[in-house]
């Protein structure tokens, strides 16, 4: 019964964030906020919305370590498995903005988020205050540096600009009924799959639920990358990295803070989190620059199968 929750949770998850970006982007260009703006503010929240919704129910259940591996793993699963999937399928061309903006920014707020943590054993107010202020600035820079390069936002669908009000609305209270029931299901049904198999939730939610949460993304790297698409891109996945932890995590301590009260989150899960993130720049310029080959992506997601084994190997 218990996988059956963590099923229907994760199926409302998407349902819910589908409606919420789609009424999300409607609503913004009611509003008359450009292309660009939109997609890389509006609809980056909106596909965090399921993380966010996840972490702020762990966090007020009383299950800190859901709320931090949500993230943590996420972020892993984002690189190892969603990354080296696609470039198996295909290469991925790389730009010079990887190393000069998104991966040093990806870097720091890992860095900070560890820092944090290790700290106090505690993501307290002020530090979510301070990685979500961290957010908008890098969001401020991410849009002055794309104003001059005239960044392609052609995958946002247009026609949404034409839907009405009533419309909008009623699609966004679809997408946040079903991310609350969502995420209400699979975080219970998460700590009872935990408890019946007499493991952690920290484990459960570094790998089943990260790992779930990074289903739709996944799905939809692989269909762009088999139909040739350019629709994945480093750039997108680690801004989404920067999102989980800046606004997931970020949102949720300002809201209740977060302990961390499972040991193996600070002496494993987060080097495994810096790991994968650290090791994108020899990928990225060895031996052939800017391009992530299927080799590369094969060596990704073997690391990313290395991890999800050891993590149940060490506690079972």
């Amino acid at each position: 019964m218990s996988f059956f929750y963590v099923i229907i949770g994760l199926t409302l998850l998407v349902v819910g964030g589908e409606f919420l970006v789609r009424s999300s982007i409607g609503l913004s260009f009611k509003f008359n906020i450009s292309k660009m703006v939109i997609g890389m503010t509006v609809v980056s929240f909106a596909t965090s919305a399921p993380e966010l919704l996840v972490s702020l129910q762990a966090a007020i259940d009383g299950s800190p370590a859901i709320a931090i591996n949500n993230v943590i793993g996420s972020n892993i699963a984002n690189i190892g498995l969603v990354l080296g999937v696609t470039a198996i399928i295909g290469p991925i061309a790389v730009s010079k903005d990887f190393y000069k903006l998104n991966w040093p920014v990806m870097m720091l707020f890992s860095v900070v988020l560890y820092y944090f943590l290790k700290n106090d054993n505690l993501l307290t107010q002020l530090e979510g205050i301070i990685l979500f202020i961290g957010l908008i600035v890098f969001l401020l820079v991410l849009i002055k540096s794309a104003k001059k390069e005239e960044v392609n936002v052609e995958e946002l669908d247009d026609a949404l600009a034409e839907v009405g009000y009533a419309k909008i609305f009623f699609w966004l209270i679809i997408g946040g009924v079903a991310l609350y029931f969502g995420s209400e299901f699979l975080v219970n049904g998460a700590k009872d799959i935990a408890q019946n198999m007499g493991v952690s939730e920290g484990v459960i939610s570094i790998t089943m639920i990260a790992i779930g949460t990074s289903v739709p993304e996944l799905a939809a790297s692989v269909i762009a990358a088999i139909k040739g698409e350019k629709a994945i891109s480093l750039g997108n996945l680690i801004g989404s990295n920067v999102f989980n932890i800046a606004s997931v995590l970020g949102v949720t301590a300002i809201i209740k803070e977060i302990p961390v009260t499972e040991p193996q989150i600070l002496s494993r899960d987060i080097f495994w989190m810096l790991g994968f993130a650290a090791i994108l720049i020899p990928l990225v310029f060895i031996p052939k620059k800017y391009e992530l080959n299927r080799l590369k992506g094969l060596f990704l997601f073997l690391a990313y199968g290395a991890f999800i084994y050891l993590v149940f190997k060490t506690t079972i």
